[in-house]
């Protein structure tokens, strides 16, 4: 399983680790991801999602994980949150009609 953001698709970065003589050492920087249950009201059941917290921040500023998911582009989500996408899509549009 990757180190990816299953929301925002944040994952690996590298740089270096510059010493005081200046020597330079490759290093990684990882996400802070952590496996989270978060509720979907439309669809009245909770998801488990591999998520960054800075993520789980921008849910809790946009008001759940409805309005976010519904936000988000295609592009950026995992397979996961993109089924989770359609059917939270498919449900507004069935209320809505």
């Amino acid at each position: 399983m990757s180190r990816r953001c299953e929301l925002t698709g944040k994952g690996l970065l590298v740089g270096n680790n510059v010493s005081h003589a200046n020597n330079k050492t490759k290093r990684i920087y990882r996400p802070n991801l952590q496996i989270i249950a978060l509720a979907s009201e439309i669809l009245g059941n909770s998801y488990k999602l591999k998520i960054s917290m800075n993520a789980l921040r921008s849910v809790d500023r946009n008001g759940g994980l409805d309005p976010f998911i519904l936000k988000c582009k295609d592009g950026v989500l995992s397979p996961k949150a993109l089924r989770l996408k359609r059917a939270i899509a498919k449900k507004t549009s069935a209320k809505a009609a």
